[in-house]
C-alpha cells in the first residue's frame, strides 16, 4: 500500500502542470520518495518533474507502448518511492482518439484516483454541476478530490467549497492567485537562469499548497494497493528477447543540455554498458557498438557545437567506418551540413555526414505522433522541434516516408539511412522492443 494519484483537470489552462509539479516537491520537503510520471510522450516536460521530485521522472503514453507494458513499468519504478504521482495531460478525458490516450484511460490502467484541478478564474454555482458530471461521466474512474488554482479570497474558497459538497466530491484545497506563475517555455527550460527561476517558483508553490491544501488527507484518500494489478491478457515485456547478439552492447549517448531528451526506459532497455559524452562541452566520441543521439535543442548550442571539429571528424569516421548511430529529433542536427540558429542567423557548419541543413523557423512547434513503416517494423513516437528539416535533391534515396497516428504522410518530417547511420525527426519509444531491431 501506498499514495499513489494522477494530477488531472477538466481542462487544458487549469494549471494542473503547476499544481503537480507544486505537490512533488511539498512531498519531497517532506522527505518522501516521489516518483513522477507524465501522461503523454512531451519529453521536454520531464525536465519540470527531474527538478521538482529530484528524481528521473518517467513517461506513461497508451499509443506508444502496449497497456501490459506500460503497467510493468509503472511498477518497475513506482517500487522504491514512498508516493506515486501522475501528471495528466490535456483535460481528464482527453485523448488521441475520445478517450484513447486520456489521462483518464491511464487512472484506470494504473487503479490510482484522480485529484482535480480546478481553476477558479470565473467559476460560479456552474462548477457543481461539472464536477458531478466528472465524478459520474465513468463510474470506473475514482475522484479523490479537488484541489482549486488561482483563488483570490477566503469568501471565494468557501463558495467553492460549497460547489465540492453539493457535487459530492472531497474539497482537498486551494492554491491562492499568485502573480508570477508562469512556467519558462519548453526550449529554454534547460537554461541555468531558467532553472533557477523554475526552482524558486516551485519552492514558493509548495509552500503555498502545504498552508493550503490538506496534504495528509490527500495521502490518506489516495493510498491504494501497490503493485497495481495487471490487466488480462498479459503479455510480459521480459519474454521476448531483444537480442540478436549475446555480447554486451556498448552505447555511446550524448547527454548534455543541447541533448537530453531520451525515454528512461529507452535508456534502461538497452541493457549495455553506457558511455556518456558531451558534444556542447567537447567530449572525445567514446568507443561503441551504438552511437545514440537523442533529441533536444541543438539550436541553443549551435555555435559550440559548430566548434567541435574533433567530434565531428569522430561521427563521420565512424559512419564510413560502418558504425551503428541513432539520430533523434534535434539529434540529427548534429549530422546535417549545417545548422541556422534563428532565422536569416548564421549557418553553422556540422558533421555533414547526411543531405540535409537544420534551420529553426520560429516559435510555433512542429509536433504530433508519428509512425514510420521501415523494413518489417512499425516504429511508434512522437516529433516536437521548432526547426525545419531541408533536405537536397540527392537525400531523397535514403528516405523513408513518416506517417501520422492515421498513417498520412507528414511532409517535413524525415528518417534518412545512410549506412548504418539513421536520423529521423521523430523521438522513438524503445522501451518495450529495444532499439537493436533498426539493424537486424
Amino acid at each position: 500500500m501506498k499514495p499513489q494519484f494522477l494530477v488531472g483537470a477538466m481542462m487544458p489552462g487549469s494549471g494542473q502542470t503547476l499544481v503537480a509539479l507544486g505537490l512533488m516537491r511539498a512531498l519531497r520537503q517532506r522527505n518522501l520518495r516521489v516518483q513522477s510520471f507524465k501522461c503523454g510522450p512531451e519529453l521536454a516536460d520531464l525536465r519540470y518533474h527531474a527538478l521538482a521530485a529530484d528524481r528521473e521522472p518517467v513517461s506513461l503514453d497508451t499509443w506508444l507502448s502496449s497497456r501490459s507494458h506500460l503497467q510493468t513499468v509503472y511498477n518497475r519504478y513506482g517500487e522504491k518511492s514512498d508516493v506515486c504521482v501522475v501528471e495528466g495531460r490535456a483535460g481528464l478525458f482527453d485523448g488521441f482518439r475520445k478517450t484513447q490516450g486520456s489521462s483518464a484511460e491511464m487512472a484506470r490502467l494504473m487503479k490510482i484516483p484522480v485529484v482535480m484541478v480546478v481553476s477558479a478564474r470565473n467559476a460560479g454555482y456552474s462548477t457543481a454541476a461539472m464536477l458531478y458530471g466528472f465524478k459520474h461521466f465513468n463510474t470506473e474512474l475514482k475522484i479523490a478530490g479537488v484541489i482549486f488554482n488561482q483563488v483570490t479570497s477566503a469568501a471565494q474558497y468557501g463558495f467553492l467549497r460549497e460547489t465540492c459538497a453539493e457535487a459530492g466530491v472531497e474539497c482537498l484545497g486551494y492554491l491562492p492567485y499568485l502573480e508570477e506563475t508562469g512556467l519558462p517555455p519548453r526550449h529554454q527550460a534547460l537554461t541555468l537562469p531558467a532553472r533557477k527561476s523554475l526552482d524558486q517558483l516551485l519552492n514558493q508553490v509548495a509552500e503555498q499548497l502545504a498552508q493550503h491544501v490538506d496534504i495528509d488527507k490527500l495521502l490518506n484518500l489516495s493510498t491504494r494497493i501497490f503493485p497495481c494489478t495487471y490487466s488480462l491478457p498479459y503479455i510480459s515485456e521480459t519474454e521476448t528477447d531483444i537480442w540478436t547478439d549475446k555480447r554486451k552492447q556498448r552505447i555511446a549517448l550524448a547527454s548534455d543540455p543541447a541533448f537530453p531528451f531520451a525515454y528512461r526506459q529507452s535508456i534502461d532497455k538497452t541493457k549495455g554498458d553506457i558511455t556518456r559524452f558531451s558534444p556542447v562541452y567537447g567530449s572525445e566520441l567514446p568507443e561503441a557498438d551504438i552511437v545514440y543521439l537523442p533529441g533536444g535543442y541543438p539550436e541553443l548550442f549551435a555555435r559550440q557545437l559548430h566548434r567541435r571539429k574533433r567530434l565531428m571528424e569522430q561521427l563521420r569516421e565512424y559512419v564510413e567506418k560502418g558504425g551503428k548511430l541513432l539520430a533523434e529529433g534535434g539529434g540529427m542536427a548534429l549530422l546535417g551540413q549545417t545548422l541556422t540558429a534563428r532565422p536569416g542567423g548564421t549557418a553553422y557548419e556540422m558533421a555533414g555526414i547526411l543531405p540535409y541543413s537544420v534551420i529553426v523557423k520560429d516559435n510555433r512547434p512542429c509536433s504530433g505522433y508519428r509512425q514510420t513503416h521501415y523494413r518489417d517494423l512499425c516504429l511508434k513516437g512522437y516529433e516536437y522541434r521548432y526547426f525545419d528539416i531541408v533536405p537536397t535533391e540527392e537525400a531523397a534515396s535514403l528516405q523513408t516516408p513518416v506517417c501520422n497516428l492515421k498513417g498520412g504522410e507528414v511532409s517535413g518530417s524525415f528518417f534518412f539511412r545512410y549506412k548504418n547511420c539513421i536520423a529521423t525527426s521523430v523521438h522513438h519509444y524503445w522501451g518495450e522492443t529495444g532499439l537493436y531491431k533498426l539493424w537486424e
